[in-house]
């Protein structure tokens, strides 16, 4: 009678892989990015017979071209990037809204808590902004405008600090009391843009006619130059808290008890770090930043409130966070490579919707390439142990 011991063993199995350099992690990813890229091309090929060229010329037009660019010359097509119209200048503008959310996510998963309220967090600092603007727009613009951000930062923050109090004192699931956190927002936002619309079928810009409220109305009537651009200063911005944030995580005391607390709680209890106090700090940093990022939509962008201010990247940013380790500075790279992929394919949707090429195909193009990317991952963490052959063959026979 045989015994097959070594038979009855999985054929592979997966191994914690040793520490990987720098360069051979970043050869994997860029491995998984031209996969992903050869797998849509083939997609679009298969389905609506555009070559791969073309696709990846509409991908990279969309994403950092100009509309009717081909029929200016070099110079002009080089400078008008930077219009407002461009391709260019939106995934930069979609991009810094995606990387703010990021790194107000970036604290909060280092310490482990799973914060995915960003969306709720960014609406509820919007509805105060937008609360203001609405109900007092007649106050002198230096009085509404930093009232406003005030009151951003402070609805962001306790939005989460809510579920982190909950947390904190009856050790409630933070990953679902964040979402649902979320659609309450969300129906607040829903109730009073119905209250403010009233007959109207939609709400509009708020005070279009006085921009009160409106980061603009900082140098109404005064002189037009370059740097006097709701764009640019929306951007800068998003720049400085991401250099803050990263400095705040590397080199404060506060960025150490985060780190240590993440690492392991009892660490951080042994050594005479208060968990509680962290958390609750850490999520009102969190928030607070989602909350100026609302307060950025609505005076700088939008102009106006809607449930669908963030667009979906609360949760978006959950990918560019864990991809980016944490790390801030990597955070906009990850973010500028998502919003291009997203415009570059609703370029395709748009160029090729004729020929069958939708809106949901471009979103499948996105999901792959995202799903390769973050796929990756494993491969760079992680490694698949076969067995041998001559193990495979080996019985022990009774």
């Amino acid at each position: 009678m045989k015994n097959s011991k070594i038979a009855h063993e999985p054929f592979f199995h997966i191994t914690k892989r040793p520490p990987m350099s720098r360069l051979s992690a970043f050869s994997i990813r860029i491995g998984a990015f031209f996969a992903a890229l050869i797998l849509s091309a083939a997609f679009v090929l298969i389905t609506i017979g555009i070559d791969p060229w073309t696709f990846i010329k509409t991908m990279i037009k969309g994403a950092f071209g100009v509309p009717g660019a081909e029929k200016a010359d070099s110079f002009s097509a080089f400078w008008s990037i930077f219009s407002k119209d461009s391709y260019f200048w939106i995934t930069l503008k979609t991009a810094c809204k995606l990387l703010l959310i990021a790194v107000a996510l970036a604290p909060a998963f280092k310490m482990r808590f799973w914060n995915i309220g960003a969306e709720g967090q960014l609406l509820a600092g919007g509805m105060g902004a937008a609360f203001l603007m609405f109900n007092y727009g007649t106050l002198p613009v230096y009085i509404l405008l930093p009232l406003m951000l005030i009151v951003s930062i402070i609805c962001g923050a306790v939005w989460a600090v809510i579920p982190a109090v909950f947390k904190a004192k009856f050790n409630t699931n933070e990953t679902l009391f964040t979402l649902m956190m979320n659609y309450i927002a969300m129906k607040i936002v829903d109730y009073f843009y119905n209250l403010w619309r009233g007959p109207m079928s939609a709400l509009g810009m708020i005070n279009p006619s006085t921009n009160a409220g409106w980061l603009r109305s900082i140098w109404s009537g005064k002189e037009a130059a370059w740097f006097r651009n709701e764009d640019l200063i929306f951007m800068f911005v998003i720049i400085l808290i991401t250099v803050l944030m990263y400095l705040y995580l590397k080199f404060t005391k506060q960025g150490y008890e985060i780190a240590v607390v993440g690492d392991s709680q009892n660490t951080a209890k042994y050594a005479g770090i208060s968990v509680n106090k962290v958390m609750l700090r850490t999520m009102a940093i969190s928030g607070a930043i989602c909350g100026l990022c609302g307060f950025l939509c609505v005076s700088s962008q939008s102009h106006t409130i809607t449930s669908t201010l963030g667009n979906g990247y609360g949760f978006t940013a959950i990918i560019v966070a864990w991809l980016s380790k944490f790390n801030t500075f990597v955070m906009v790279g990850v973010s500028i490579l998502i919003v291009a992929l997203e415009n570059g394919s609703m370029l395709m949707a748009n160029t090729y919707g004729d020929l069958g090429f939708s809106p949901a195909s471009a979103k499948i193009i996105v999901g792959v390439m995202l799903l390769l990317i973050i796929g990756c991952e494993f491969f760079i963490n992680y490694k698949l142990a076969f067995r041998s052959r001559a193990a495979k063959r080996e019985e022990v026979t009774e």
